[in-house]
Formats: structure tokens, C-alpha cells, sequence
């Protein structure tokens, strides 16, 4: 309470202050000549958007791909610091969330994969400078020292390889600088948020070799409260730092060593129940679980979409350390040819302990029912080591093309602990279970991709990519339970397999420019995800068959450019994509308890439009707005083998709302000298979403939205006094609604689900 009142004071003075400063200003007349409003996009001298998406810098407008690109500084200013935090401007952008990090994942026009088994890979793709991240957790990392991020939408397979079927979010990190700079940024917010960052960089030795360090540290005590413990929860606490060397004298080789470190501890709980129901599979039919909803009413715990409690038995919580290091070459070769060399080694430590039926208790006071209650531990590791050569050619000849050769080597191993507890004859009695299992991936894959330009304004694009996956799995699971198991716990196994499989991916398309400041493009696509295995804690014998890749045909076609002398520019797409052997988790009822298995789940399609859109009346005030209608359904629904579910044609997939959108403006006022002041406001809307693939009705959120706003003072670039305040209109909203483990329907809750303020500051030297 007194952190708020004190936020408060603070925000109702800095407002007073910029009020004074603004009278103060137009006394004066605005001695200063006009400040542009800041872009959340990345610009270089000449006011284009440029991006790296195409391993080669271009301008925005003139990339045949659907792409966004964010500023680092500008989400910086937001609070927007991960992945699921920028999903909010990208509408064609979701996010899974989950208690653990390890489950979480990314949506690209409501294309996504959810599992918890390694023996998968991600359809979309992140990299981090160049270098591929393999395993959907890790790409939970903070955008700390962040240049901009590219988000490249509909399959880019060619470039980017196999686990690109859908999109890629391409993260560039700050460069060193040749003079001598230092920044520093604080922030606190409501809730016990707090974000302390820094950076140095410059020369080591002059005009040859230069050097950053940042550092981060970031806590959330969080915004809910597990009445069990009485602590707070649902909040998080990371610190990290990155680290690059560069050897540059002016030659033709340019050296770029990279390092970068993160820590993340959160106790976000294992769901917040919404609904006491339990799905009835496979008729799919809903039917209220007395059991559970007498525990919940013994605990004092009321399901709704609005419920923040929980009374589990403890606190779960996710320890998580990703780190890394690369090393780039670039080298200039005869011809104004380029090649550049990545070669990276990634670490991916996760360990999680989790309270598996997320209540308290077996049973409850006047009922004869009870249900499991379960703990669970476990651990994840994850090492890769990759390697790329590229060779770009000059920009500006007839034919304009890279091509390349890629290598990657990925183990990752999992021990999951379970331990369940029901009652048999009213005496409590305990079943330990431990699986062990891992999964070794190899790929190896040789891309190029040209552009043939037939004349300034005309050109022809054509590229591949020959795939060749070797996967191979091991799981040994040992328990102590019956021979038929127990709910969350099957008899003992141990299974091995083993697949290989060589594919492609590739891309075709023309270009066409307009005019100078507006192009067109047309691409037929084709993305490729591997051969898969469902590898979990209760992985039973059947799972041992591959499942087969999953692949995708896209057509798209775009419109780029600006108007009225760059007043007003613009993105627009069209897109269709069809994917065959779709990858997905479907859940069943095994043994008493919910649990899912990986599954080709026949074809789905996404089609839909996309616009992005800025509009600049005058040199300070700036509008943009990027909207998104989504069409993502399923067309043939195959249901795992042995089993027998509903018809699901025609249903909407998981993560597609029919429409998201925002709206965006700043508007800065010169205040005299290098002062100035900045007002800025964004709203975002989504429509109603299904986050089942099952269609339960218990886990549509409703259609909301969410408006933010901020004021800034500043002086040009040595400092800058923001406050801000986030979901202005108090609208509650899930980020996740799922089918509980034992039973019911729950919820995850985001961080702005309820209004709250911050200050922020920040400072160059």
C-alpha cells in the first residue's frame, strides 16, 4: 500500500512538473526547433525501416515477407521486455503461457506447437544473433540489450531451417561503439516491480577493437496469493548480462565474440481454477466434478474468470539458466563478396518443482469422493553446438543471392519425479514414480537463395533448402505402482527409437515496384518441421512410433510502401497456408488423470490479412496501427490412434482470435533548449480465443482490451523521465485458460491483468 501511494506522488508531480514545463515553453515561444516523435521501429538516416531478414541489410518496404520490426529501445520504454510481452503489438503474435517456461510457446497466425515432449521441435523459430535457439523454453529469455527484434511471419524454412514452418522472431543485439558511451536504466513499478539495467561499450584499442557489458536485474513479487502459504505469487526474478568483442582495423576479416548469461526464478502456480467441470473424453461433454468443487469451497476458493487465489499445497516454482556463447567471422573476398562464419555452443538448464493437482487436499468435509494429489520435480538440460557458412553476393548485379551450408547438434535430457497420493480405504497412500529421457538431434542442411533482376523495377525470387534430421530418443520410466498404474503414474518402461529422413523447404516469388515508394510482392512457399517423437513422464509403449514431419504450402501476396512524401507508409498481406501431418498435443483421460500425447492431427489451414500502418501528420506526432483477421481452422481432424473423439472439422485452432489489432500515438511537445515532452497512448484489442484444440467451451477468453499511456520528459539523448500506466480501464483477462491435471478448467494470469503505475529513468553518457 505505501509503495502505491508513494508511486502515485510521484507520477501527480512529475505530471505537475511537465504541466509547468509545457507554460513555461509557450511563454517562450518554443525556442527549439521541432523534436520527430519516436518510432518504435528501427530507421536508419534516411528514414527507412531497415532489417537483416534476408542476411543481408534492406529496407523494410523493399523485403518480399510479411515482417514487423520493433525497436529495442522503444519496447524498452513500454516494459515490453520478453517475447510474450511483444505478442501484444504483433496481432498476428500469440504466446502460450504455463507454469513452467519449459512448456511455454509461440503462435504465428495461429500456427504453434504445444507439447511437453523434447522429441519436437518448435514451428516458430527463434535466433538470437544468428544463432538458432532449439528449445521452446528457451526463447523465454528478456530482450536485455536488444537492437530490435524482426518478426517474420508464414514459413521461412529456406534461410532460417526446419523449425521455421510458421515464422521466425529474429532478436539482434546491440553493437559495441566506437567512442566511449555508457547507459543506465532504472524503473519501478507497482506490485514490487523493479528493473535495473546498464551498459558500457567503446574502444579497447582505438579503431580496432571494441567492446560492450551489459547487465540486468529484474524482480516481480507478483499479483497473486496462494492461501495455503500466504505468500505472494504468480511473480518472477532474473538477473543476467551479455557481453560482445569486436576486431575490426579497417581489413577485410571482422571477428564478433559473443557471450550472454540469464537467470530466472518464478513461481508461477500450476493453474488458477475457473471452473470445477471435467471434460468427458472422448464424447468431449462437460460434467461438474463435485469432488473438486467441495475442495475448492473447503479451501475458500471461488472459480471464476476473475479468480487470482489458489490454495495449492506449496508454492511452484521454475529455476531456469540459459546462457551461451558465439563466435562470427565475416570476411570481405575478391568481388565484394562476403562470407560469414557462426559458430555457437547454447546451455539450457531448467529445473521445476510443481504441485501436479494445484489444491491442497484429498477430499473435503460431507462428500465421499476424493481425488490425487500429486507432486512433481523435475530437470531439463539442453545442449547445441552449430555451425554456419554463408556467401552473399554483391547487391545490384543481375542475379543477387546467399547460400549457405548449416550443422547443428542438440542434446537435451529430462529427469521428471511424480509423486502421487489417493485414498484407498480412507488411508492415505503414496506412489513415487521417476522417468528418464532424453532425445539427440543432428541436422545438417545446405540453402541459397537468389534474386534475379530482370530490371529495376522487376525481379524473380527462387531459394531451397535440402534438409537431412536424425533423431533419436531414450525413456525409462520405473514407479511402484500396480500393474494397471495409478492416476498420473503408468507401470515401469523403457523404450528407444531412433529415425532418420531428408527433405526441403523453399521459397518462389516475384517483385514488383511501382514506383520508387511502392512494391509488390507474390511467394509460393514451402516450410518443413521433422520427424518427431512424444516423449513425456507417462510416455506409454505406443509412443514409441515417429511421428511423420509436418509440412506447409503458403501462398502470399503483399503490398508495400509510402504515400504523400513518406506522410504515410504502409504493410499490407494476403496469405493461405495449408499444413499436412499437423503436430499437436491432444489430451485424454489416462488412467483417472488428464494427460496429452503428441500426434499427427491431420490438415489445418491459415489464411487471413495483415496491415501495418504509420501515419505521420507533422515532424512530432506520430500514428501507427497494425491489425490482423485470422482465419485459422482445422480441415480434417485425425485422432490418435486407439482412441475415438468428436468431430472437430471445421473448428477454429488454439491461439487464432478472428481479429487483433493496435493503435498507437506520441506526440512530443519542445520545451525549449534540448527539453522536451512526450505523451503517448497504444490500445489493444482481441477477440474472443479458443485455447483448447478439443473446443471446451470453459477455455474461450472473451473478447478485451487493453489501454496503456505514458508521459515522458527529456533532454535529446542524455536522459529521459517516464511514467506510465498500464491497462488503464482494469480489464481482467486470461493469457491461458487450460484443462486442469486432475480436473477443472484454470487459468494463467498475466502481469498487467489488473491497472497498475511505474516510473522509469533512464541516462547516456
Amino acid at each position: 500500500m505505501n509503495t502505491t501511494i508513494r508511486l502515485r506522488q510521484i507520477l501527480a508531480l512529475g505530471t505537475a512538473l511537465a504541466g509547468l514545463a509545457t507554460s513555461s515553453a509557450a511563454l517562450a515561444q518554443q525556442q527549439a526547433a521541432d523534436t520527430p516523435a519516436k518510432s518504435a521501429t528501427e530507421e536508419n538516416q534516411t528514414g527507412d525501416i531497415v532489417v537483416t531478414a534476408r542476411f543481408r541489410e534492406e529496407s523494410l518496404q523493399q523485403v518480399p515477407i510479411a515482417i514487423t520490426a520493433l525497436n529495442g529501445s522503444a519496447l524498452a520504454e513500454k516494459n515490453l521486455n520478453t517475447i510474450q510481452d511483444i505478442s501484444r503489438l504483433v496481432p498476428t503474435v500469440d504466446f502460450r503461457d504455463g507454469a513452467s517456461n519449459k512448456d511455454r510457446t509461440i503462435f504465428v497466425r495461429g500456427i504453434g506447437t504445444i507439447t511437453t515432449s523434447p522429441g519436437v521441435e518448435a514451428s516458430v523459430s527463434v535466433v538470437l544473433d544468428g544463432v538458432v535457439l532449439t528449445r521452446p523454453g528457451q526463447a523465454t529469455l528478456d530482450l536485455m540489450d536488444v537492437e530490435r527484434v524482426e518478426v517474420l511471419r508464414g514459413p521461412q524454412g529456406t534461410l532460417f531451417g526446419k523449425n521455421a514452418s510458421a515464422g521466425v522472431i529474429n532478436v539482434v543485439t546491440k553493437k559495441p561503439t566506437s567512442t566511449p558511451t555508457a547507459e543506465v536504466q532504472a524503473s519501478l513499478f507497482e506490485g514490487g516491480e523493479v528493473r535495473v539495467g546498464g551498459r558500457v561499450a567503446g574502444p579497447i584499442v582505438a579503431d580496432k577493437l571494441l567492446f560492450s557489458i551489459s547487465g540486468l536485474y529484474a524482480n516481480f513479487d507478483g499479483n497473486q496469493v496462494n492461501l495455503t502459504t500466504g505468500n505472494t505469487i504468480n511473480g518472477y526474478r532474473r538477473y543476467g548480462g551479455r557481453a560482445k568483442l569486436v576486431y575490426d582495423d579497417g581489413g577485410p576479416v571482422k571477428i564478433t565474440l559473443s557471450g550472454d548469461y540469464l537467470k530466472t526464478r518464478d513461481d508461477v502456480p500450476n493453474g488458477t481454477f475457473v471452473a470445477s467441470t471435467r471434460v468427458l473424453y472422448p464424447t468431449n461433454a462437460l460434467q461438474p466434478n463435485a469432488t473438486l468443487a467441495a475442495i475448492l469451497a473447503a479451501g475458500g476458493i471461488t472459480p471464476s474468470l476473475t479468480n487470482r487465489t489458489v490454495r495449492s499445497t506449496f508454492d511452484s516454482t521454475v529455476n531456469d539458466k540459459n546462457f551461451g556463447g558465439s563466435a562470427q567471422i565475416d570476411i570481405e573476398l575478391p568481388g565484394e563478396f562476403g562470407l560469414t562464419s557462426i559458430s555457437a555452443y547454447r546451455r539450457w538448464n531448467n529445473v521445476q518443482h510443481q504441485d501436479y493437482d494445484a489444491t491442497d487436499r484429498l477430499t473435503a468435509p460431507g462428500i465421499t469422493g476424493s481425488q490425487v494429489a500429486g507432486e512433481d520435480f523435475g530437470t531439463v538440460e539442453t545442449r547445441q553446438f552449430s555451425q554456419e557458412l554463408r556467401l552473399t553476393s554483391p547487391a545490384g548485379r543481375f542475379v543477387d543471392y546467399v547460400v549457405g551450408l548449416y550443422y547443428l547438434d542438440a542434446t537435451t535430457a529430462e529427469v521428471y519425479r511424480r509423486t502421487i497420493t489417493r485414498l484407498e480405504s480412507g488411508v492415505p497412500v503414496v506412489y513415487p514414480g521417476i522417468a528418464d529421457y532424453g532425445i539427440t538431434s543432428r541436422n545438417m542442411a545446405a540453402f541459397g537463395e537468389a534474386t534475379f533482376n530482370f530490371s529495376e523495377r522487376f525481379r524473380a525470387i527462387l531459394g531451397g533448402r535440402i534438409i537431412n534430421d536424425r533423431l533419436t530418443f531414450r525413456h525409462e520410466r520405473t514407479s511402484n505402482v500396480p500393474a494397471g498404474g495409478v492416476p498420473g503414474i503408468t507401470p515401469n518402461i523403457a523404450n528407444r527409437g531412433e529415425s532418420s529422413k531428408t527433405d526441403w523447404s523453399g521459397r518462389v516469388g516475384l517483385q514488383y515496384d511501382f514506383s520508387d515508394d511502392l512494391h509488390s510482392y507474390a511467394t509460393l512457399s514451402r516450410g518443413y518441421k521433422g520427424q518427431a517423437y512424444s516423449v513425456s513422464f507417462n510416455m506409454p509403449q505406443a509412443s514409441t512410433q515417429v511421428l511423420d514431419p509436418e509440412t506447409s504450402t503458403a501462398i502470399e501476396v503483399g503490398l508495400k510502401g509510402s504515400l504523400f512524401d513518406r506522410l504515410l507508409s504502409f504493410s499490407l498481406a494476403a496469405y493461405k497456408t495449408r499444413f499436412n501431418g499437423f503436430q499437436a498435443n491432444f489430451p485424454a483421460v489416462f488412467l483417472g488423470a488428464i494427460s496429452t500425447r503428441l500426434t499427427n492431427a491431420g490438415s489445418v489451414n491459415s489464411k487471413g490479412i495483415e496491415l501495418d500502418a504509420t501515419l505521420r501528420p507533422s515532424r512530432n506526432l506520430r500514428l501507427s496501427t497494425a491489425m490482423a483477421f485470422t482465419d485459422a481452422k482445422i480441415d480434417q481432424f485425425i485422432c490418435p490412434s486407439g482412441t475415438t473423439c468428436p468431430n472437430y472439422d471445421g473448428q477454429p485452432l488454439p491461439f487464432a482470435p478472428k481479429f487483433k489489432g493496435n493503435i498507437e500515438g506520441a506526440y512530443t511537445v519542445p520545451l525549449g533548449g534540448d527539453y522536451e515532452l512526450e505523451f503517448a497512448s497504444d490500445y489493444t484489442y482481441k477477440s474472443a480465443t479458443q485455447y483448447q484444440i478439443t473446443q471446451n467451451p470453459d477455455t474461450i477468453q472473451p473478447a478485451f482490451g487493453i489501454w496503456n499511456a505514458s508521459v515522458a520528459l527529456a533532454k535529446g539523448k542524455a536522459w529521459e523521465l517516464r511514467g506510465l500506466v498500464k491497462n488503464i480501464t482494469n480489464r481482467d483477462y486470461s493469457s491461458f485458460l487450460a484443462n486442469g491435471n486432475v480436473s477443472g478448467v484454470v487459468r494463467f494470469v498475466p502481469r498487467d491483468v489488473s491497472r497498475y503505475f511505474g516510473v522509469m529513468a533512464s541516462a547516456k553518457f
